[in-house]
Parts: structure tokens; C-alpha cells; sequence
């Protein structure tokens, strides 16, 4: 059951849902993972499903153990030992990210997919300077030509790619049904045991067990086959223009390297001309070498008595400022005799063609420094050229997680992952680390996945929200739908128990805790803790009712015969109070 609204501030809900039909960068389908413990297995994430759109930030909200950071752990590939993958595809550019080799991960791991971590400290290496660890994801893979390739025959590898991911996603999920109608059968076997059923009714049981086992052994083989055949009619076919075109790629990128090749020197070969037409007279080149030589003299001056005064700070520290100030009037005089200055400007400029054309080739330690100066000082870092070579220990909570953002955006991903970013800081820090991350999204026009347990951090992030509970998706709409028009009650205690100023309710903690995942309970696992669960939630899981073409909601108040329920007061307060605000600001804007 819904908050009433009045026909202005349905308007208002639905004016702000996301536009259909738009670019997925990101699509997880079906995900099903458990890890193995010495406990017993646990059922981790449920079948989560969901997409992400290009330049949206979509936030996954729930309580620790609901499968958030597993979900975003698996989309990068970094999953423990321990995990098994049960059923689902992750599909980025046409891969399925599930079958991507570890070897393969590292084009699109930190490359294509950013993450920032919850624990900047423990994110970063201690006894490791910044500067190399924000350079490292450029200089893993830093052949550009080899990126060239890759690109090129990107159409052909994703068309030949999906048909396997298709093949194996229908092998995997037929085997998980079958395994899942096993287990039914164990676990149900297994409570008449204990039950003490008659001999007659367990013998009974086996025997339609088994015979339903076969029929499913039978149905599951059969759509494998399938599968298998239809894989085969078409895989010879995607393999033969896949190796076509990588024959036809070799050839593009050769072809490229020599025009970038030739268009470089070209440049230089124009900027020596442009060099030697300027005629410098011999008394301005005698006092160009006579300044040049001076300059030197003056470095190896400083260096000697820097040797010599090492161990005495205070005279280090005035020999410092004397050599630089004299350096500078050395330059100043340098500059001032005709035509040097104009010398600079073409010599400069031509390094600067030198380094375009090597860039393109290939990315060097002196480039990946560069890039990463210029990242640090984007993410807010003051004096990066000196904090480049620092440690982790020497900056702030604060400064720590600029650096681990800067990490993931070293590369320029398409998508950024920010599993929990400012839980470990205090309000004042995390409104700048939010703010920033909106900020940079805006910029490089990122896809962002914002994890997080709060949803008073969502407000001013978030374009669509999936909250999660027990490992599945319970609610899924855009920002508007899930803030003014909640409908799901894990939602609705999520909501009651974010502090607020105006609010005169007193604030309503969720009873309970999370269930054990070795053991999910039946039907709603929210049921338990939920003070408005039906007799149905104890025994079957809600299916997904669709409130709009974006907002769907796995409840059983929302089946047709369920009675009516209101949310909570202090939420309902809230949704009008908001609903009163977002009205008036739109007021304001349209004047």
C-alpha cells in the first residue's frame, strides 16, 4: 500500500523517472553466488538482476550481509576462493565478466571498471610511495597499439562472445534447477526423518522423488543439448569472421603506427624549419652560452656545498633559498636577450609533438606521472608534484580516499564502483568525498554503482535505487519513487531510521537481525522482523509487482487482495514534508 498522493504530487514522482530506452552499460542477470565454509554453504546473493545506464549513478541500499558488496565484488572479478558462482551473466560491452579469465580481467579491471574501496587505509599499500600505486593501472597494460587491436575487433569478439555466454548461461541455470530440485528433495526428506514419519509415507516420497528427479534429469539434458546445437550452428560461422577480421586489424593497426609515425615527424620536421629560420647575431648567441654557462656553473656550485653542509639544516635551508633565487635572476636574464624566449616556445613545442606521438605508441613511467599529477591535483590533492612521492601514513583520512579515487580514475573507466566510500570518515569529509564523486561523474560522464547501508547518502546521489535484503533486490524504482512513494516495508524501515532535523517522530530501529544465509528462512526472508508480514510471507517468496515501468517491488501487501497497510508516521511525515519542498523548488525554478 502506498502513501496517498494527491494528482500534483503523483506528477511530481513520475516527471522524474528515468526516460526508457536508454544505452546499458552494465547488465547483471540472475546472479547466484554461495561460498563454502566449514558452517555450511552460504546462499550470499539470490538472483539479483539489474541494469546500469550510461551517466546514471545507481545506488544498492541495505543492511551489512544483504549481498551488496558481494554483487559489486563479483562485477570486478575479485571474488574469494571460497565463492561459487552458481547462475547468472554479468554482461559489460558483450562479455559475460562471469567467464573473463583473470588474465583477460586486467584490460577491464581498473581500465573499464573502477572501484574505491570503504577502507581507504586499508586500500592502500603502507610501504608503498602514492605515486606508484596511482600509476600502476596505467602501466599494467601500457601498449596503446596492442588497445588499438583490441578495439578494432571488439564487434566481432562481443558477437562471438554472446553465443557462448548464452550457450553457457542456459547449461548453468538448467544444471541449477536441477541441483535445486535435489536439494528440495533432500532437505524434505530430511524433516519427515526427523519428523518421524511413517516408513510408508518416506518409501512414497522416494519413489515420486525419483521419478520426478529422472523427468527433470530428462528436461535438463534435453535443453543443454539444445543449448550445445545451437551454439554449434552458429559458432564456425562468428569464429571465421573473428579471425577474418583480426587478420584485416594487424593490418589497420601497422597502418595506423606508421601515420602516426609519419604525422609526427612531420611536426618536428616543420618546427626545425621554423627553428632554423630564426638568425640569432653572434654578440646575442655569445651572451646566450655565457648565461647557459653560468646557470651550470651555479648547479654545480649548489651541489658541492650541499654535499659539504648536509648535516646542517639551518645552512641547507639558506643555501637552498640563495641558489634558487639566484637561478631565477640567472633565467630572467637568459629570457631577456632577443629571440630566446620565441627559441623555448618552438623547442617546447616540439618535445610536446615528441610526447603526443609517444603517448600514442605507448605510455612510459614519465606519462603515467604526469597523468597522475594532474588526476591528484582533479580530486582536490594540494601540492601533488611533492605529495607524489609520499606515503600513505603522512595523509589524512580525508586525503587518503581522494587518493583512492584518484587510483580509479586513472585509467578514465566507463563505469566506477564506490563500495561504501565514506563510511570510515566523519560528515564533514564524506560531503566533500560525495560532492566530488558527483562532481567528476558529471565530468567524464561515469556510470556510477554507489554502495552503501544509508539512505540519507543516496538522497543527493542517486538516479535509480535497488534495495537489497537477504541477497535479493526487494525494491527497484529511480530516486523519486523509492523516497516519495515507498512501498516495500524493509524500505519503509530504512527510511524511519535516518536522523532528521525537522522530523517529530522518535526514530524506529529495525528488530531483529539479518537471517543466516546458510539457512534462508521460507518465503519472505523480511517476514521475521517485518510488523507488517501476512500468513503468506511465512511460506512463499513474493514475486516482483510492478508499480510503474520503474518501480517494481517484491511484497505481498501489493497483491491485489492484500489489505491496505500505511507506512509508519514518521515516514509518511517525511515523504510529505519532502513532496512540499521538491514542489516548491520546482515553482521557484519555472519563475
Amino acid at each position: 500500500m502506498a502513501v496517498k498522493l494527491n494528482e500534483s504530487q503523483k506528477r511530481l514522482i513520475e516527471d522524474n523517472a528515468s526516460p526508457e530506452n536508454q544505452e546499458k552499460v552494465l547488465e547483471v542477470s540472475n546472479l547466484v553466488i554461495s561460498f563454502k565454509t566449514d558452517n555450511g554453504k552460504v546462499q550470499a546473493v539470490r538472483g539479483v538482476s539489474f541494469d546500469l545506464i550510461k551517466g546514471e549513478t545507481l545506488c544498492i541500499v541495505g543492511e551489512s550481509g544483504s549481498g551488496k558488496s558481494v554483487t559489486s565484488k563479483a562485477i570486478m572479478g575479485i571474488l574469494s576462493p571460497n565463492a561459487i558462482v552458481e547462475n547468472g551473466s554479468i554482461i559489460y560491452q558483450g562479455e559475460d565478466l562471469l567467464q573473463v579469465s583473470e588474465e583477460e580481467f586486467h584490460r577491464i579491471r581498473g581500465h573499464k571498471i573502477g572501484m574505491i574501496f570503504q577502507d581507504p587505509l586499508s586500500s592502500l599499500n603502507p610501504i608503498v610511495r602514492i605515486g606508484k600505486q596511482i600509476t600502476e593501472t596505467m602501466l599494467i597494460n601500457p601498449d596503446q597499439l596492442k588497445n588499438y587491436f583490441n578495439d578494432l575487433i571488439a564487434p566481432e569478439l562481443t558477437a562471438y562472445t554472446n553465443a557462448r555466454v548464452v550457450r553457457d548461461g542456459v547449461i548453468r541455470k538448467a544444471n541449477y534447477d536441477y541441483t535445486g530440485l535435489l536439494e528440495d528433495h533432500k532437505k524434505t526428506l530430511s524433516a519427515k526423518k526427523k519428523e518421524k514419519a511413517p516408513k510408508e509415507e518416506i518409501a512414497s516420497l522416494k519413489a515420486e522423488y525419483k521419478a520426478s528427479e529422472a523427468e527433470a534429469k530428462k528436461a535438463r539434458d534435453q535443453k543443454i543439448a539444445e543449448a550445445r546445437e545451437k551454439y554449434n550452428s552458429v559458432a564456425p560461422s562468428l569464429r571465421a569472421k573473428l579471425s577474418e577480421r583480426k587478420a584485416s586489424a594487424r593490418v589497420e593497426t601497422k597502418q595506423h603506427a606508421e601515420d602516426l609515425r609519419k604525422d609526427y615527424l612531420a611536426k618536428a620536421a616543420e618546427k626545425d624549419k621554423e627553428i632554423a629560420a630564426i638568425t640569432m647575431s653572434e654578440e646575442n648567441k655569445k651572451k646566450l652560452l655565457e648565461v647557459e654557462s653560468e646557470i651550470k656553473r651555479e648547479n654545480v656550485r649548489y651541489g658541492l656545498l650541499f654535499a659539504l653542509n648536509y648535516f646542517f639544516n639551518k645552512r641547507k635551508q639558506k643555501l637552498r633559498a640563495a641558489h634558487l633565487a639566484r637561478l631565477e635572476e640567472l633565467k630572467a636574464k637568459r629570457l631577456d636577450i632577443p629571440q630566446v624566449k620565441e627559441l623555448d616556445d618552438l623547442k617546447a613545442e616540439k618535445v610536446q609533438a615528441e610526447k603526443e606521438y609517444r603517448s600514442q605508441i605507448r605510455i612510459t613511467k614519465a606519462m603515467a606521472k604526469e597523468r597522475a599529477i594532474e588526476v591528484m591535483r582533479e580530486v582536490g590533492i594540494p601540492e601533488p608534484e611533492k605529495r607524489f612521492k609520499q606515503f600513505p601514513f603522512q595523509f589524512s583520512g580525508g586525503m587518503r580516499q581522494r587518493i583512492v579515487i584518484a587510483i580509479a580514475l586513472i585509467a578514465n573507466p566507463d563505469v566506477l564502483i564506490c563500495d561504501e566510500p565514506t563510511t570510515a570518515l566523519d560528515v564533514t569529509i564524506q560531503a566533500q568525498i560525495l560532492e566530488l564523486i558527483n562532481k567528476l561523474k558529471a565530468a567524464r560522464k561515469m556510470s556510477v554503482i554507489f554502495i552503501t547501508h544509508d539512505l540519507g547518502v543516496v538522497a543527493n546521489m542517486a538516479d535509480r535505487v535497488a534495495v537489497m535484503y537477504a541477497g535479493k533486490i526487494v525494491e527497484y524504482g529511480t530516486d523519486k519513487e523509492i523516497f516519495f512513494d515507498p512501498r516495500h516495508p524493509y524500505t519503509w524501515a530504512l527510511l524511519s531510521s535516518i536522523p532528521d532535523i525537522n522530523s517529530k517522530e522518535k526514530l524506529v530501529a529495525i528488530p531483529g537481525t539479518p537471517p543466516d544465509m546458510i539457512y534462508p528462512p521460507k518465503g519472505d526472508a523480511f517476514a521475521l522482523r517485518n510488523q507488517y508480514a501476512l500468513a503468506i510471507d511465512f511460506k512463499y517468496e513474493p514475486p516482483f509487482f510492478e508499480i510503474t515501468k520503474t518501480h517494481k517491488v517484491a511484497s505481498w501487501l501489493e497483491y491485489k487482495d492484500a489489505k491496505d497497510v500505511v507506512p509508519p508516521k514518521i515516514v509518511t511525515e517525511r515523504i510529505y514534508k519532502a513532496l512540499e519542498e521538491e514542489g516548491a523548488l520546482l515553482k521557484d525554478e519555472k519563475r
